[in-house]
């Protein structure tokens, strides 16, 4: 029951797995979520445990003689030997060899990539795009990029971090959660209303900003998404983008069943055509290893009182009350109970309304905290809130 009420919350979990989460209260009635904004680790509760981001050392027998003095192999190894990393398999260290072979060829092509912020320049926005129509030209990046999918849990958020903390700082990089990317992208297309082509100035001020674009759980499901990404894309990949992604489903199945898929087709062969696809075989999920240590779950019906006494505990001196929390693009959510950061919601309040990934992203960009009262058993006549 506790696992099936976890998963069915994916919606929200997902909003607030791209945060560190701390003391988790689950139980039939009530969820606690207690998150710190703009980290992209999750620690459920245990000093060496990282979500789903555990290797172990029998794995990590790495043969100095194919690695260079730099590199995630090398971070891998050191971190092994710390005792920061363990309880892994030889799917992962396959993954990293291809993670190395990436960071080994950008490494060698860092001038022909553009990647340095100092010795490229470059043009923004607006100039990008009109010098564009003038001198019509492509640079794509001789250097493909790299699409990781597996099973959940089995360390793609932690490879792709690995491997993005040992760049260097100086090249023009960008990691972040693919919902975060689209809210970003559409946020700029309003931004650009009037342009011919907004999406092509779009593609432009990102890839200034960053060569390289690493997104965290790539996964589309709305459909104005799936209709801007093969465009998106194109341009970026025009403009020298090399992309590195981690998502659960395979190029192939992304969008699966989506509707007007037949239009996103096209964006798939662009993305293999761009990208390496190297899947994650591991069966192992890392992020059950440590469940029994993520907090309490209860089966009482009389949890609320508990639940709004932790909430009490956690906001301290402060005075809870109603609140309004700013969203995306202008949209506003009522709160209907708020102070330190944490907000207080009943379930129906957050679920069973018509709200979707980019208001749960801003919530908790509001609120590091969120108590959820009143979860309850999901089935088929309440799909729509599990889902949510």
């Amino acid at each position: 029951m506790r696992r099936a009420l976890v998963k069915s919350s994916g919606l929200i979990h997902s909003a607030f797995r791209h945060c560190e989460a701390k003391r988790p209260l689950l139980n039939a009635t009530s969820m606690l979520y207690e998150v710190k904004n703009n980290i992209d680790a999750c620690n459920y509760g245990h000093s060496s445990y990282i979500f789903s981001r555990a290797i172990s050392a029998d794995a990590a027998k790495v043969n100095y003689e194919e690695v260079k003095r730099t590199g995630p192999l090398v971070e891998y190894e050191r971190r092994i030997s710390a005792g920061e990393l363990e309880d892994g398999d030889n799917c992962q260290m396959g993954t990293l060899r291809e993670i190395q072979r990436l960071y080994d060829e950008l490494c060698s092509s860092v001038h022909a990539c553009h990647l340095d912020h100092y010795s490229d320049p470059g043009k923004t926005g607006r100039s990008r795009w009109l010098w564009s129509r003038l001198m019509p030209q492509s640079l794509v990046s001789p250097v493909k990029g790299l699409y990781l999918y597996g099973g959940v849990g089995t360390g793609k958020t932690m490879l792709m971090d690995l491997f993005f903390d040992q760049l260097p700082c100086t090249w023009r990089k960008k990691r972040i959660h693919f919902h975060d990317f689209m809210l970003n992208v559409h946020s700029r297309l309003q931004k650009h209303k009037g342009v011919a082509d907004p999406l092509e100035v779009v593609a432009g001020e990102i890839s200034h900003e960053s060569i390289l674009l690493c997104l965290d759980e790539f996964m589309v499901n709305d459909v104005a998404d799936a209709l801007i990404l093969n465009r998106l894309f194109k341009h970026l990949f025009s403009n020298g983008t090399i992309l590195v992604a981690t998502s659960n489903r395979a190029p192939d199945n992304l969008y699966e069943r989506g509707l007007q898929r037949d239009l996103f087709l096209p964006f798939i062969s662009t993305l293999k055509e761009r990208c390496m696809v190297h899947e994650i075989g591991s069966s192992v999920d890392y992020r059950r290893r440590t469940s029994a240590e993520e907090g309490f779950y209860f089966i009482q019906n009389s949890t609320s009182g508990f639940l709004m006494q932790r909430f009490n505990e956690l906001i301290g001196q402060h005075t809870a009350r109603p609140q309004e929390a700013k969203l995306v693009m202008g949209r506003t959510l009522q709160v209907p109970l708020g102070a330190n950061g944490c907000a207080y919601f009943p379930f129906e309040e957050l679920c069973d309304k018509p709200l979707g990934a980019a208001d749960y992203f801003g919530l908790c960009k509001n609120f590091h905290t969120l108590a959820l009262d009143g979860v309850p058993i999901f089935g088929l006549h309440n799909r729509t809130a599990a889902y949510r």
